[in-house]
């Protein structure tokens, strides 16, 4: 498996966005639930329209799952973005049962597949300029990155990603040393 990284700039994560929303909203809905829930591709794939609509039809405020990985229940809210793009892409996808994949393949009931969403995430990234390596770990590290960049504590961020260290946390959300040592010679007291 490649080492893959976090979208840092958000006029790439913007440009990201543009283009899956021009191509497909079920894309386009899969990149923004990724990079605002920081779940694993396994969950985000695995998610039924029942785990995001309630049984009257209304969008969920949070999400409730169990994670493939851990087992552990993870339970959280959607954000403006997420619920706006949910929304936009339900509209657009017209009748579904409660049953159903959020994120259907278009050969049958199944959910995407963890190859096909790779794939989607790299033709989007190299169509808008991105040269590093992208995967569909990428999304949860930009939730992570941009967490931690907007002042989110790291042990906290720790807790959401369910790291067993900070440590662990700052090196998989892909904080360099560059970014560490701008603390020092940016504080000046």
């Amino acid at each position: 498996m490649e080492f893959v990284q976090p979208i840092r700039d958000r006029k790439q994560l913007e440009a990201m966005k543009r283009y899956l929303k021009g191509s497909s909203l079920r894309d386009y809905c899969l990149f923004v639930l990724g990079i605002n829930s920081g779940l694993r591709v396994s969950d985000l794939l695995n998610l039924t329209i029942a785990d995001v609509v309630d049984e009257q039809g209304k969008l969920r405020d949070r999400i409730t799952l169990r994670e493939k990985k851990t087992g552990k229940a993870k339970d959280f809210p959607l954000s403006d973005s997420a619920k706006k793009a949910i929304s936009e892409y339900l509209k657009q996808r017209g009748e579904y049962a409660a049953n159903e994949p959020l994120f259907p393949s278009r050969k049958g009931g199944a959910p995407l597949t963890r190859q096909h969403a790779y794939r989607i995430l790299n033709e989007a990234a190299r169509a808008v300029g991105i040269k590093e390596q992208i995967g569909t770990h990428t999304l949860r590290k930009t939730f992570g990155y941009h967490a931690y960049q907007s002042g989110v504590d790291i042990s906290r961020l720790q807790k959401l990603l369910n790291h067993s260290a900070p440590s662990v946390t700052l090196a998989y959300i892909g904080i360099t040393q560059e970014e560490l040592d701008e603390v020092y010679l940016n504080l000046n007291l």
